[in-house]
């Protein structure tokens, strides 16, 4: 007889401290004490399963078969050699072959038939097991292993519950430790990596900071469930204007797009559901204090925040604030020349080309900036092709028709 009183607090305790609900502690438990008794007393082919009766403490064992008919398996007798299936030229065998019929694992139709008259294919029998709760050392070993796999694998689909939903939100974490460049975040019950690309080019992390990170994905394949972070992530500032803007997380004001080269420079384009709500004004806050919070987050990043616009010459021109724009010619397959003032220029282009090439990657236009006073003469560092660039109308056709 089991002591329900200690079982129950173990159980208890163990749910607190895994997040795991008491049913399936005890569907675990059970499934421990079954591989523990057929290990001790029944052969390895049988199914058996354990149930634990909560009110009086005592156990009870069955073993599973399914009621099969003589086309849902294939029957051959133990002494009869079973031929090989036939394969193809690569080796891989051209068809499935159905189970093999086994009397531990098997019933037919017929004989369920004389012991539960209403049998039908696929379903599961349970014929009752001898009582036995004496189990041997290496039964009890057994049981101890499984004990332990299946409370991971519990705990494990317990996380994933928790954080598979949570994908693109912001969670705080502490540093942990560090492996080839990669940083492993505690994030209390988990435990995120951050990757070596997901870093901010010259952030140094210490082991106990606490810091706040995207989530970028779950991994589902690993064993331990790999939660995987980033700082240097373009939604990673979206979602830190939305912490530190009322207008942004209500909804109010809506980040169209972003353009960010990590640890240095980000451009973020805003727009405004509201007449009377300023965008750009909402989000750089009194005195600076709102953008300041989300620069001091990424390192002291410089970000630009510029008004989003329908009209593809306005938003260019925004685009490549600071710089003042005195004209934007439109060409075909989104490309555009812009032209500044000469003492604009170097501004517009921005140092090692960032300036226009952030512009191009906000705006999804190819951007050619000149100076006004040479309009025919190219600059090749004032020319910035955008990632995002949109299908010509000829390629969409193409692909309509494959």
């Amino acid at each position: 007889m089991i002591d329900l009183k200690n079982l129950h607090r173990a159980v208890q305790q163990i749910g607190e401290e895994k997040g795991i609900e008491a049913e399936k502690i005890m569907e675990v438990i059970e499934s421990s004490i079954a591989a523990a008794y057929k290990k001790e007393y029944e052969k390895k082919s049988e199914i058996i399963k354990a149930k634990f009766d909560q009110k009086t403490g005592s156990l009870n064992f069955w073993q599973i078969k399914t009621v099969v008919t003589e086309d849902m398996v294939r029957m051959v007798s133990e002494d009869e050699e079973e031929p090989s299936a036939p394969v193809n030229d690569v080796g891989i065998a051209e068809e499935e072959k159905l189970p093999r019929y086994n009397p531990d694992r098997h019933i037919l139709l017929n004989e369920a038939k004389k012991i539960k008259p209403d049998a039908a294919p696929g379903e599961e029998m349970l014929f009752a097991l001898e009582t036995h709760e004496d189990f041997g050392r290496i039964a009890a070993q057994t049981a101890k292993q499984v004990i332990l796999q299946k409370l991971r694998e519990a705990e494990r689909d317990s996380v994933l519950k928790e954080f598979q939903n949570r994908e693109g939100e912001i969670v705080s974490g502490v540093v942990q430790r560090f492996d080839q460049g990669n940083v492993f975040i505690d994030l209390g019950r988990a435990s995120g990596i951050m990757f070596y690309n997901e870093t901010i080019p010259g952030e140094h992390y210490r082991p106990g900071e606490r810091l706040r990170f995207l989530i970028v994905s779950i991994q589902n394949e690993t064993r331990i469930p790999g939660i995987i972070l980033s700082r240097s992530h373009p939604r990673f500032i979206e979602k830190l204007f939305a912490l530190e803007v009322p207008e942004v997380s209500d909804g109010m004001i809506e980040v169209k797009s972003i353009a960010r080269e990590p640890g240095s420079r980000t451009k973020i384009a805003v727009v405004s559901k509201n007449n009377m709500v300023d965008p750009v004004g909402s989000c750089v806050g009194p005195r600076g204090t709102r953008v300041m919070a989300v620069s001091n987050e990424i390192g002291q990043e410089k970000i630009d925040i510029i008004p989003w616009s329908e009209e593809p010459t306005e938003f260019i021109s925004n685009a490549l604030s600071p710089a003042k724009v005195k004209e934007v010619k439109i060409l075909p397959h989104r490309e555009a020349q812009v032209f500044v003032p000469e003492d604009q220029l170097s501004l517009a282009i921005g140092r090692g080309g960032q300036n226009v090439r952030l512009a191009a990657k906000l705006t999804g236009w190819k951007i050619d900036v000149r100076s006004e006073a040479r309009p025919n003469e190219i600059n090749m560092e004032g020319i910035a092709q955008t990632d995002h660039q949109p299908e010509s109308p000829k390629e969409k056709v193409v692909k309509d028709n494959k």
